[in-house]
């Protein structure tokens, strides 16, 4: 299933004016939905039993779909084990409402209760597993759960549990295909709606940043941990909701529905609509629904073993979406579609909303960070021996040394990336030795990378407003229903302000991806600079550029200090540091060489012994 997955950026989403982005082509957006929609709501009216019948499993199947769109093809946790929520959801109904008499409205609630602390619960034990791990615990709990449904005497064992009472709201009863028909496709579009929204948000760019790593969100605050854990509970809601309505339109829940065979169909539609793509959900949904019948009407007439032959035809099916389509349908769809979309459409601009708040910075000349006798070792090889220096507010300080000097894990030390074997890192007063990467970031150390880790398939805009992340507090269900817009207006006019500031401004809609090294790297310090620092860490900035690259990179660094903002620089490239900081530490082997002002580093033999091998 790796093979299918797109990156997180292929999502496709739009913003509207009201945040200052591509509007141009909300109307045709509009013009679709509005087409879909009338059709939709004339399908009862025009088509027979049979299609409506059709149409309401689509949609169940879209609504899980959706849920693997969102975990699958934006997080990147691959689950066999959806069909199992919409299981638990379709039993936990049909058991309160037959069992105990309640009504089934009663029951959406305690089956979205049952259905998220058993996806909590189960999130916690599994989603710490790393590469093809997850993928198999998925499968073992969904296979255990559908046993389960197979073995309690209350549940019916085996034979399920049937007579369970039909919807309806007030006197009117959506027993009829046609009556539920409504309130299925009003559910899934109020999903894709919510999806769209929580992606076009705060939470949502920390969902679509999940598979640039761990480190990443730690940098800018968040736990990718957590992010995925929120993410998994989303999708098994949808699966709930899903299940809910499967119980009530059926009327008859067993097991076989709900074990794993059925999960790998859901996690088909979603590949088959495309991973990256909500609108994925419902036309992958679609397809799979439509050939299913299609085979099961065909292959009966051709063959006495239909029921085989119908596996192997999706199988083929399956493998030759893979090799022909890795982005499903909308993706196939988008590349006839992309060159229309090339040209960057007008923008009208965001009205100005109160700013984020700001950090309040230390005096010119405070220490801000200090460093014990830092020591790490890596079994028996010390990579760190005993580096003590100091850092204070307003300057810019470069740590550089020869390759294999020390100074890449020297830099992880700092940021809390490695544990450190012995000595003391102090920040802002706070001893942060041995504590989470992202707590120190919320104190106001921001940092770049070596190997630059933007999101290719995001904006400009939504990379560097990642970086505002920790200033901010808008949750899923927040966003999801819209509720977060004022303070996304704050956060799109901080990141468009970083833009500004580097240079970048009028660029804020483009894919990081089409950036060439050298401003990837610079739009790395805007997204470092979204979350107000109180201390910028650059590991090699100039790492892979050219002189111009290198010159307008020493150009905005002396900008930002002029500006107040504290910047230490790891680095190698010496002649670039050299006309850039205001004091430098050299390393080598691990241990500091020398610590002064540039002039005095440069002149030192052993500086020079270090760069050059011997003494000139």
């Amino acid at each position: 299933m790796s093979a299918a997955q797109p990156t997180e950026g292929a999502v496709h989403v739009e913003r509207g004016a009201a945040t200052g982005t591509p509007a141009r082509r909300l109307p045709r957006r509009l013009l679709w939905i509005t087409l879909v929609t009338v059709v939709l709501a004339l399908v009862p009216l025009l088509a027979g039993n049979f299609t409506v019948s059709l149409l309401n499993d689509i949609g169940i199947g879209a609504l899980v779909a959706l849920g693997l769109v969102l975990l699958t093809g934006i997080g990147g946790a691959t689950s066999f084990g959806q069909a199992a929520f919409v299981g638990i959801a379709a039993y936990a109904t049909a058991w309160l409402s037959t069992t105990q008499g309640l009504s089934p409205w009663i029951g959406l609630v305690f089956a979205l209760g049952l259905t998220g602390l058993s996806a909590l619960a189960i999130g916690m034990l599994t989603l710490r597993l790393g590469g093809h791990f997850l993928p198999l615990s998925t499968i073992a709990w969904g296979l255990s759960i559908a046993m389960l449904f197979g073995n309690v005497d209350a549940l019916g064992r085996h034979t399920g549990l049937s007579n369970i009472p039909a919807l309806a709201i007030g006197s009117f009863s959506l027993a009829d295909p046609r009556a539920i028909y409504y309130l299925i496709w009003v559910l899934v579009g109020l999903a894709m709606l919510f999806s769209h929204n929580l992606l076009e948000s705060r939470p949502g760019r920390a969902i679509r940043s999940l598979r640039g790593g761990a480190i990443l969100l730690a940098s800018v605050g968040e736990d990718a941990y957590r992010v995925r854990l929120t993410l998994f509970v989303t999708a098994a809601l949808l699966a709930g909701l899903a299940g809910w309505l499967y119980a009530h339109m059926n009327r008859f829940v067993s097991p076989s529905p709900f074990d794993v065979r059925a999960s790998i169909e859901y996690l088909l539609m979603a590949v088959a609509g495309g991973l990256g793509s909500l609108a994925g959900a419902l036309v992958g949904s679609a397809l799979v629904l439509i050939l299913k019948n299609g085979l099961q009407d065909v292959l009966p007439l051709l063959t006495q073993r239909a029921g085989q032959l119908e596996a192997v035809a999706f199988a083929t099916l399956f493998i030759l979406l893979l090799h022909f389509a890795r982005g499903g349908l909308m993706g196939f769809v988008r590349r006839f579609t992309r060159r229309r979309a090339a040209a960057a459409p007008t923008r009208e601009p965001a009205a100005p909303v109160a700013p984020l708040p700001h950090r309040k910075l230390p005096e010119r000349g405070t220490p801000i960070l200090s460093v014990t006798g830092a020591v790490k070792r890596f079994g028996g090889l010390v990579a760190v021996n005993d580096v003590s220096f100091e850092v204070k507010a307003g300057e810019i300080m470069g740590l550089i040394g020869p390759n294999g000097a020390g100074k890449s894990t020297m830099f992880n030390l700092l940021t809390c990336t490695l544990p450190m074997t012995a000595g003391q890192v102090r920040f802002l007063g706070h001893d942060i030795a041995g504590m989470p990467q992202r707590k120190v970031a919320r104190l106001g150390l921001a940092r770049t990378f070596q190997h630059v880790k933007l999101r290719p398939h995001m904006t400009l805009l939504d990379n560097v407003a990642l970086g505002a992340h920790a200033r901010t507090s808008a949750g899923v269900l927040k966003a999801g229903l819209r509720l977060d817009r004022d303070e996304e207006r704050q956060i799109l006019q901080e990141a468009q302000r970083q833009l500004d500031r580097i240079g970048l401004g009028d660029r804020a809609h483009e894919l990081a991806g089409s950036l060439p090294l050298g401003t990837q790297r610079i739009l790395e310090i805007a997204r470092a600079l979204a979350a107000d620092p109180v201390l910028l860490v650059l590991d090699e900035p100039a790492a892979g550029l050219r002189r111009k690259e290198k010159m307008a990179l020493g150009e905005l660094l002396r900008r930002l200090r002029e500006e107040g903002v504290t910047i230490l620089i790891v680095e190698h490239d010496m002649d670039f540091v050299m006309k850039l900081v205001d004091r430098l530490v050299v390393m080598n082997f691990g241990s500091k060489l020398v610590e002064g002002v540039p002039a005095a580093v440069r002149a030192d033999q052993r500086v020079q012994a270090a760069y050059l091998g011997s003494v000139v």
